[in-house]
């Protein structure tokens, strides 16, 4: 059994919401008047953002947009993967 650091469910979780925008994406994309699709594409549209600000602010920014900081440029804060934090 594998248990994940706090900041590992974080990132974990994203990538699951991520996951079901990508799939409402492409079922939008054959479905536009869908309104409930809409709305739940929307829900977590909304979710993710949420989670990616709070993960940045307590980590490290996953984008660009989130690297705004009034103490230091904290853009390259992250882990590069070849040192293990990836995986």
């Amino acid at each position: 059994m594998c248990i994940l650091s706090n900041k590992e469910q974080m990132l974990k979780d994203i990538s699951i919401v991520d996951f079901i925008l990508v799939e409402f994406a492409l079922y939008l994309d054959t479905h536009p008047t869908d309104r409930n699709a809409m709305e739940y594409f929307n829900h977590y549209s909304r979710m993710k953002n949420q989670m990616v600000k709070e993960f940045s602010q307590k980590y490290f920014p996953l984008t660009k947009d989130l690297a705004e900081s009034n103490k230091e440029w904290r853009w390259g804060a992250a882990p590069l993967p070849w040192e293990g934090a990836c995986g």
